[in-house]
């Protein structure tokens, strides 16, 4: 089927090759015009914005936004204006769930539907597929069926809910990937203090093999081993996209306790630190009273 992708950056891009690969036609479309007459040199068919995008599709017209979380709320608005009743917008971005259902109401007003797109998958999407959580109306989500399933590996898509769903399971999927981030990196660490010279990059391969601990995250881990086994080119600093947030804030909300995924975020926190202060404080505790200083140099 024919749709646009508008936003190419890592992900649209790479999901636009997937769907051409599968047979689409794309019209695409970003602030960058360079990236979008790089796609047309491969197929797809160069839209200058938003609306310009809109005009080269058959109703009724399917967009999927691919753009960051604070400029989807500008998108949205372009497109209710420049859609028709039947037309329907994907939001494949990391959106906060609450926005999206807003977001369809929005769309709703001028009955255009709304699809929120939980998407996970990562720079291997366009290789391995990419594994999506769909909300929307299940005639909107059927009809754009072949899409999901174009991007999707086998068995990687399902229509979990309506509007506001899709986003709200992805939400979950990045809490929990925050905490098996977190057990992988304080597993390792305790490894690389061991009172042996442990092979990390040798061990992270073998638990790949039949172990119960045994994820995408590990191989992604050893790949990383295998080049750099002391990991001296990465810096250890640890950003957040706010999904980890969100889900900490909903486990509050609806009185769920996650510790696991707070204190995963926590850490996060504490990687972008140079010195913390509060450990300053603690070890100025400490002194003042048990006499136990530790000085700068």
């Amino acid at each position: 089927m024919r749709l646009a992708m508008i936003g190419l950056g890592k992900m649209g891009y790479n999901m636009t090759l997937r769907l051409m690969a599968g047979g689409h036609e794309v019209v695409v479309a970003d602030r960058n015009a360079d990236v979008a007459h790089e796609l047309a040199g491969r197929g797809a068919t160069f839209a200058s914005d938003l609306r310009d995008a809109v005009s080269k599709l058959p109703a009724p017209r399917v967009l999927w936004l691919m753009v960051p979380a604070q400029v989807t709320d500008s998108v949205v608005g372009e497109a209710a204006s420049a859609l028709s009743k039947g037309d329907i917008v994907i939001d494949g971005g990391n959106t906060n769930w609450k926005e999206s259902r807003s977001h369809a109401e929005r769309l709703a007003q001028g009955g255009v539907e709304y699809c929120d797109a939980g998407t996970s998958g990562g720079v291997w999407g366009l290789q391995n597929g990419y594994c999506l959580m769909v909300g929307g109306s299940p005639s909107a989500v059927s009809h754009c069926e072949p899409i999901f399933k174009t991007l999707a590996p086998p068995g990687g898509y399902l229509h979990v809910g309506p509007a506001g769903a899709g986003h709200y399971v992805k939400m979950v999927h990045n809490g929990i990937e925050y905490g098996l981030m977190q057990a992988y990196a304080e597993g390792f660490e305790i490894m690389k203090t061991a009172p042996f010279s442990l092979d990390l990059h040798g061990i992270a391969r073998i638990w790949g093999q039949g172990s119960v601990v045994r994820s995408w995250l590990l191989e992604l881990l050893e790949a990383e081993l295998a080049q750099d086994a002391d990991l001296r080119a990465v810096r250890g600093w640890v950003e957040d996209s706010g999904e980890g947030r969100w889900t900490v804030q909903v486990s509050m909300d609806q009185n769920v306790p996650a510790p696991i995924i707070t204190l995963s975020l926590q850490a996060r926190f504490r990687s972008r630190q140079e010195e913390s202060f509060a450990a300053k404080i603690l070890a100025a505790l400490r002194n003042q009273f048990g006499g136990h200083s530790v000085k700068k140099a």
